[in-house]
């Protein structure tokens, strides 16, 4: 098989002629032929002005290469779709699959041993490696790292669990502008990805568990020099795999994946990276059990008091032993044996524990894992709550309905003094999902009514077919499948019906006579119509639902 420079000629009809032109055009940017004959590391460049939270992506882009020299290779940087969370129109998740198309096919077109993949707000990770499992290139994955906190009238702050909390104080008229304005100002004050348990921090554990990134490499804080060594030994690694060194589908498994699963459950990891591993296992055709999820959560505690099931943050997690030493924690509901970039397996990773005297953050704090799989006649094809997160008195909650059609009629109308609404009641969003929104954005988080908020309500039931940020707290059921768009039974639920949520039988129904419910689909209007052209109509064409992923259907499985 070619290597280096000599791998995948560009199609000239001339071998010998393709890798001549090669050599005579890179020689312009000042190679010499020493530094060509080495084996070549790519590195996947996401930084971007509009990706803060890649904000110290130079200096680990030059750590990483840093790394590759040392070990005798030769780094080559190449810049990707990055996507920022809160930049993102009309949501990341609909951005996520053209990053990962992106990703994939310049892994494929270019020359490399091994690549190094740089990421770390929300979708960049996933996407990226869903990109890296169906090129199949030997990678290792570096993330930029969780911020460090903010503080405010002595208050420790994370971004971005404490932005919704101070919003909905401002929301319910107790925090006024003037405030609102210097708390923006130190919510995020730094680099990085969100501080909390949010979807970058849980993805950044799930690709360790998994053993596609070095030990430790998920928790350290952006700005640490720590992070810039990881780098650099991420780099080292990088040319090991290039010499010989498992693929991706080579860690990504059946056993890696469940591993992954108890981390999320243990975590009270994000909602999102549910779906996220679902696509990352499916372009290596692996089907992820949703009732195996569910068993994981019954079994597993939650082990980690991190915001926002918990109180503490990322970086505290870090100086507590990260997540080799929840490894060693969960060894009795993991493989073990589950290979790793390093060349060892996940013992080696737990075995590098650091021992931590006095440490809180590692603890049960939940007797049973951070998220539920429920059923019922309301989502066939399931649903999602983060109860580690969600008030336990409503865990089993009957009440009317009250529904918004869109993201636009909720938007329009939850704040309206004349909204037939009371705390008792279970608000509906519809039409919010992969195909409906587009994008499955992250409306789930309902916002408390204006009136309601003003009265000192602090959560409601909220149900709808869209994701809500890993940040976010709330009795909160998601990702309802199939979603309302595709004539799902999410809608045909109208303000006045009754609705029964227990988390504990994993039930969500909706009381209405089976004969009303056909009377309603038959009167379904049908899908939204496709888009006229571009990534829009591809997007709605071929995306799937929550339970495989959102990922493209021509996207899933593999080539070989």
């Amino acid at each position: 098989m070619s290597k280096g420079l000599r791998k995948g000629l560009t199609s000239y009809g001339d071998a010998g002629f393709s890798l001549f032109l090669r050599k005579a055009f890179i020689k312009a940017a000042g190679y010499s032929d020493d530094a060509l004959d080495r084996p070549i590391v790519a590195i996947t460049d996401t930084e971007s002005d509009y990706n803060p939270c890649h904000g110290n992506a130079p200096q680990l882009l030059e750590a990483i290469s840093r790394g590759v020299m040392l070990a005798g290779g030769l780094p080559m940087r190449f810049p990707t779709i990055s996507i920022g969370e809160s930049f993102a129109n009309p949501t990341s998740m609909y951005l996520r699959n053209l990053m990962a198309m992106d990703t994939e096919e310049m892994l494929r077109a270019q020359p490399m041993d091994a690549a190094v993949i740089l990421g770390g707000c929300d979708k960049t990770l996933p996407a990226a490696l869903m990109g890296a499992v169906s090129a199949n290139v030997p990678v290792v994955t570096v993330p930029v790292g969780p911020m460090v906190v903010g503080h405010h009238r002595g208050e420790v702050l994370g971004a971005c669990t404490d932005c919704r909390r101070l919003w909905g104080l401002h929301r319910a008229g107790k925090m006024d502008e003037a405030e609102v304005e210097v708390v923006s100002g130190r919510l995020a004050p730094s680099v990085g990805t969100c501080m909390v348990m949010g979807t970058a921090s849980t993805m950044a554990i799930l690709i360790e568990a998994m053993g596609l990134s070095l030990p430790n490499s998920a928790c350290i804080p952006a700005p640490h020099a720590e992070r810039l060594r990881c780098g650099e030994a991420s780099g080292k690694v990088a040319v090991a795999l290039a010499a010989g060194g498992p693929r991706p589908r080579d860690l990504v498994t059946p056993a890696s994946v469940r591993n992954a699963m108890v981390l999320l459950q243990a975590t009270g990891g994000s909602t999102n990276g549910l779906v996220h591993l679902t696509a990352i296992a499916g372009r290596a055709g692996i089907t992820l059990d949703l009732a195996e999820f569910d068993r994981i959560g019954r079994q597993v505690p939650v082990l980690v008091d991190l915001k926002p099931s918990g109180e503490h943050y990322m970086e505290h997690l870090h100086h507590a032993g990260g997540v080799p030493r929840l490894l060693r924690e969960l060894a009795p509901h993991l493989d073990m044996t589950a290979p790793t970039v390093t060349g060892g397996t996940l013992q080696d990773y737990a075995d590098a524990a650091e021992e931590v005297p006095g440490q809180t953050v590692i603890r049960v704090i939940k007797p049973v894992g951070g998220m539920a799989v429920l059923r019922g006649n309301l989502c066939p094809g399931g649903a999602v709550i983060k109860h580690s997160a969600a008030s336990p008195a409503l865990m089993r909650h009957e009440g009317r309905a009250v529904v918004f059609t869109s993201v636009r009629d909720m938007t329009e109308r939850v704040d309206d003094p004349a909204l037939d609404v009371t705390a008792d009641d279970i608000l509906v969003l519809q039409n919010a999902g992969p195909k409906g929104a587009p994008g499955m954005p992250e409306a789930g988080y309902l916002p408390i009514p204006k009136k309601l908020g003003a009265a000192g309500v602090k959560d409601m039931v909220r149900i709808s077919d869209a994701r809500m940020s890993g940040t976010a707290f709330g009795t909160i059921v998601l990702h309802v499948t199939p979603e309302s768009a595709v004539g799902g039974p999410l809608g045909l639920v109208r303000t006045g019906d009754r609705i029964r949520l227990d988390v504990e039988a994993r039930e969500l129904t909706l009381l209405v006579e089976e004969a009303e419910l056909e009377r309603r689909r038959a009167a379904f209007a049908g899908a939204p119509p496709l888009p006229k052209r571009g990534y829009a109509r591809l997007f709605q064409q071929e995306v799937l639902q929550a339970d495989e992923g959102c990922d493209f259907a021509f996207l899933k499985g593999t080539d070989d």
